[in-house]
């Protein structure tokens, strides 16, 4: 059974285990829910955090959907919480749009490895880049507007993404002072105009790190 030694994130009916600002969080219809509409604008980014702990090595499984052309959502692991519901780190990014979704993003590098990269980073920051899939093609595994289940897989210093049982990036990172071995997870309310995201079985596991 490939989901044997996971645990629930999320019980389907309420937020309990999760803290995030107030009055833009909800579940509907068994789903962890962030809107924005014109009444209601999000103007900075804010996220949903969970409190299960700051895991280091995990597998994090989830479902997600997003609606709006410029949606943009994402989870985030090994970060870091900072004031008014802010988190700094490794985000497994998605959007509406056509650059981001499959991406390791990291706040204070932006892009670590895009969609279709493998990327290995030295400790003092340098990327060699090998291609692992066209983006292109990639992209046309995810479905717009749509349910989409992504996987996050943290070990060690390698860290790989998939959507809808493919492989989108990965990264190796050694970068001294910036590679994160472990912190918070949190999901992701972007600014800009209206969307709706959700978010539904979230599930972990956590794994034994490397060498041990």
């Amino acid at each position: 059974d490939r989901e044997a030694g996971f645990t629930p994130m999320f019980n389907g009916k309420d937020l309990t285990g999760w803290e995030g600002k107030p009055g833009w969080w909800r579940v509907e219809d068994g789903t962890i829910t962030s809107e924005s509409t014109p009444e209601k604008p999000c103007p900075s980014a804010h996220y949903l955090m969970w409190r299960g702990g700051k895991p280091a090595d995990f597998e994090m499984r989830c479902e997600y959907r997003l609606f709006g052309a410029s949606a943009n959502s994402g989870v985030q692991f090994r970060s870091r919480e900072l004031p008014d519901w802010d988190t700094s780190g490794y985000q497994a990014d998605m959007e509406g749009g056509d650059q981001w979704t499959g991406c390791l993003f990291e706040h204070t590098r932006g892009g670590v490895s895009m969609r279709g990269q493998k990327v290995v980073i030295d400790k003092d920051g340098k990327k060699q880049i090998t291609a692992i899939g066209d983006p292109k093609e990639l992209l046309k595994k995810v479905k717009k507007q749509d349910w989409n289940s992504y996987r996050i897989i943290a070990r060690g210093n390698e860290i790989t993404l998939e959507i809808n049982g493919t492989v989108m990036c990965q990264a190796i990172d050694n970068q001294a002072g910036v590679a994160a071995r472990d912190g918070v997870i949190a999901l992701q309310m972007h600014p800009g105009p209206p969307m709706k995201v959700q978010f539904r079985n979230l599930r972990i596991k956590l794994l034994s790190s490397p060498g041990k």
